[in-house]
């Protein structure tokens, strides 16, 4: 199993941190729409991403990157106000997600037998709430 080193733990969380004071004061601003806001900073960004990418200066597209995790942060905090949606929930449905794709394809399934399974599984989920 391969581990994430401790310091880059910390510093997600030090930047969750910061995107939360951000957050606070982005309900007290008339600049801020809620999460539109940040999808449309996401979609902007991955295009300044593979901008970088083609230009092949690594430093700018590390600064690309982290605008991308920084409207990404700031979009799962705004739908904790809007949606009712956890940074943990997304989090942990991210794990089991991916635990399961890649176990699957460790076992000899398909990405997208897997994918199908669990398309299935979250429109029974739905149907139930």
């Amino acid at each position: 199993m391969i581990y994430i080193k401790e310091f880059t733990v910390k510093h997600l969380d030090d930047l969750l941190l910061i995107a939360k004071r951000k957050n606070l004061f982005d309900q007290t601003s008339t600049w801020a729409e809620g999460s539109k806001t940040y999808l449309a900073e996401i979609k902007k960004e991955l295009v300044e991403v593979e901008e970088e990418l083609l230009l092949n200066r690594n430093n700018y597209l590390e600064d690309e990157l982290g605008d991308v995790l920084w409207d990404y942060l700031n979009i799962l905090l705004t739908l904790e106000e809007e949606r009712g949606i956890t940074v943990e929930s997304v989090l942990k449905r991210a794990c089991r997600k991916y635990e399961e794709r890649i176990s699957g394809i460790e076992s000899g399934h398909s990405w997208n037998s897997v994918k199908e399974k669990q398309k299935t599984t979250l429109k029974k989920e739905f149907d139930q709430e």
